[in-house]
C-alpha cells in the first residue's frame, strides 16, 4: 500500500479538487494524509453564522477535521501560515500569510511531513494555481521544492480540466437559471482556468465516491452552504460535474494518459 498526501492552500480546498481521489485512496487501502497551508481566515461567512467568540479561521479548521474523516483521512497537518486573501488584496502583504512565506522555509515544514510519512505520492496545483489565487499559487512553489527536498518519486498538480468545465458551466447555468449560478459561471476566467484537455495526463473516476465527496463538501458549511449553486445540482450535473478529477503527473513522458495516481486495487478476497 501506498501514502498519499495531499496540499492544499484552504479548508474545502480539499474535498473541491481531490475529495474524490482521497476517498478512493483510502477505501482501496492506501494511507491518505492532507496538509493545508492555512485556516482560510479571510473566507466569506455570513453574518450570525459563527458563535459567540469563535473565529471563522476556529470554524474552518473544525470542517476540515470533519471532512477529513468524511473521506478516510488518517492524518491532517496545517502549516501555520494565515491565509492570503484574493489576488490584489491588502491581505496579500500581511505578514506570516501564505503568499509571503519564504519557498523553502515552507517547503522545509511540508518536507519534514513528507519525510515522515515516507509519501510515494502529493499532490499539489498547477503552476497558476488553477484560477490565479496567490495561496493556490503558493502551494504549486512550496510543494514542488518540498518533493525535491524530501524525494517523493511522484508529483501530481491538481488541475480542472478547461475544455469540460467550460462545457459543463454552460449546462450547470443553464439548468439553474438564477443570479447566483451566473455569478458561479461569470467569476471564472474560462480561458485560463485550469489545463487543456490535451495537457492533462490523469484523469480519475471518482463516481462511486461522489456521495463522500458531497458530504465533504457539505461539512465545510461556512462557504459551502447546503443552498450553495454546486450542492444544490440535482443527481446528474452533480455527477457530471465533479465525477471526474484531473491531474497532471510532474516529468511524465509527452503523450502520457493514465486513470489512477497509486497502484492498483487490491484484488478481492
Amino acid at each position: 500500500m501506498a501514502t498519499l498526501v495531499t496540499f492544499h492552500a484552504h479548508p474545502d480546498d480539499e474535498a473541491i479538487a481531490c475529495g474524490g481521489t482521497m476517498a478512493r485512496a483510502a477505501a482501496e487501502g492506501h494511507r491518505v494524509v492532507l496538509v493545508v497551508a492555512t485556516r482560510g481566515e479571510h473566507g466569506e461567512v455570513e453574518e450570525g453564522f459563527l458563535a459567540p467568540g469563535e473565529t471563522l479561521g476556529d470554524r474552518r479548521t473544525q470542517e476540515t477535521l470533519a471532512a477529513a474523516q468524511v473521506l478516510g483521512v488518517s492524518r491532517v497537518e496545517f502549516l501555520g501560515y494565515r491565509d492570503s486573501g484574493m489576488i490584489g488584496m491588502p491581505e496579500n502583504d500581511a505578514p506570516g500569510c501564505f503568499w509571503q512565506a519564504d519557498v523553502d522555509e515552507a517547503a522545509a515544514r511540508l518536507a519534514a511531513i513528507l519525510e515522515d510519512e515516507r509519501a510515494d505520492v502529493l499532490t499539489v496545483y498547477d503552476d497558476h494555481g488553477n484560477y490565479g489565487h496567490p495561496d493556490h499559487i503558493q502551494v504549486y512553489r512550496v510543494g514542488v521544492r518540498a518533493a525535491e527536498l524530501a524525494g517523493t518519486p511522484a508529483v501530481y498538480e491538481s488541475t480542472m480540466n478547461r475544455d469540460r468545465i467550460t462545457e459543463m458551466m454552460a449546462v450547470a447555468a443553464e439548468g439553474m437559471d438564477t443570479p447566483e449560478a451566473e455569478e458561479a459561471a461569470g467569476d471564472l476566467d474560462l480561458e485560463t482556468f485550469g489545463t487543456p484537455g490535451e495537457l492533462i495526463t490523469t484523469t480519475v473516476d471518482v463516481t462511486a465516491y461522489l456521495d463522500q465527496k458531497r458530504k465533504a463538501m457539505a461539512a465545510h458549511a461556512s462557504q459551502i452552504s447546503e443552498s450553495s449553486f454546486f450542492l444544490r445540482l440535482d443527481a446528474d450535473t452533480f455527477r457530471a460535474m465533479w465525477g471526474t478529477e484531473w491531474f497532471v503527473r510532474r516529468g511524465a513522458p509527452e503523450g502520457t494518459r493514465e486513470d489512477w495516481l497509486l497502484g492498483p486495487a487490491p484484488a478481492p478476497a
